[in-house]
């Protein structure tokens, strides 16, 4: 699904890059330009972000057990 329709970025797209080392939304600003236009895209962005950590810290919590 699209989240940032202004540089056409996907949830897809912020995954990835959460996963490839994106930590925080500054990064993914600076990265694929989310929320440089118009910036309704914010809130959806911050929300895909801390899924991902969520997932993320999970998954670590799972290895090590």
């Amino acid at each position: 699904m699209y989240v940032c329709i202004c540089k056409a970025v996907t949830d897809g797209q912020i995954k990835e890059a959460v996963a490839t080392g994106s930590a925080s939304v500054k990064d993914l600003k600076s990265r694929l330009g989310v929320m440089d236009c118009c910036g309704k895209c914010a809130a959806h962005v911050s929300k895909v972000v801390g899924e991902c950590s969520a997932c993320q810290q999970k998954a670590e919590k799972e290895c090590l057990t």
